[in-house]
């Protein structure tokens, strides 16, 4: 990792804290990227989007946290545990697919983007910008899809690595009578603990971002902070 060619954004607007500026340390397209580099990266803070590997690298700002779950720790709560079961007795499942299904899946990314993002840097959304979710030459994405009856309602593109998923992005129909949000990662952690992988990568949290919130109620977690893992149970 000693020989890791990088390179850094220009100060631009968080995307998270309105108050701060946002600096982006990044593989630069002539890097050699592999799976057991981006394992190595991904437990320092870094991120995937498309083939490239990322970290926050802001001059006034350390609030972006890497979070994961650890499955030899993590439990249902009694909240989740009774959306799970409210869920399942609504007719809701998941299943994991190894090719996406760009035709069914588009409508749903599309509504999803233009019903709560609007003020996001994806806006407006397209089909190019879709795909770049899971375009990754070096690693396998997998794709974990919510039904409710036998109607996609869901769809969380997940890095599969050596023990660990990472959860890239969900999209999903908002608003829903079910959390979809929530039910993507306990699908998720159902998965792991079944097939033994050890950990699950949630991405940044934020304290002080609204839209952040909800990764704070899975515990115990791990979140990432001044260069080491802290455990918040």
């Amino acid at each position: 990792m000693s020989d890791l060619k990088l390179g850094v954004s220009y100060p631009q607007q968080c995307h998270y804290l309105l108050d701060q500026q946002e600096r982006l340390l990044f593989t630069l397209p002539d890097q050699p990227i592999s799976m057991a580099l981006y394992q190595q990266l991904i437990s320092y803070n870094f991120r995937r989007s498309g083939d490239q590997l990322y970290t926050t690298y802001c001059d006034q700002c350390r609030a972006c946290q890497s979070v994961r779950l650890d499955m030899q720790e993590f439990s249902f709560s009694r909240s989740q545990r009774r959306l799970w079961q409210r869920a399942k007795a609504a007719g809701w499942s998941y299943r994991l697919s190894q090719a996406p299904d760009e035709q069914r899946y588009y409508p749903l990314y599309q509504r999803y983007i233009e019903s709560k993002h609007r003020d996001g840097s994806m806006w407006p959304p397209n089909q190019e910008q879709m795909r770049y979710l899971w375009q990754s030459a070096w690693q396998q994405v997998v794709f974990l899809e919510q039904y409710l009856q036998q109607e996609l309602v869901g769809v969380t593109v997940v890095d599969q690595l050596f023990g660990i998923c990472s959860a890239v992005y969900s999209f999903y129909q908002w608003p829903h009578k079910l959390s979809l949000g929530q039910l993507a990662v306990l699908a998720l952690a159902d998965h792991c603990q079944k097939e033994a992988i050890q950990y699950i990568y949630l991405g940044y949290y934020v304290a002080d971002c609204t839209k952040m919130n909800y990764k704070d109620k899975f515990r115990p977690q791990q979140r990432f902070i001044e260069g080491k893992w802290q455990h918040f149970g």
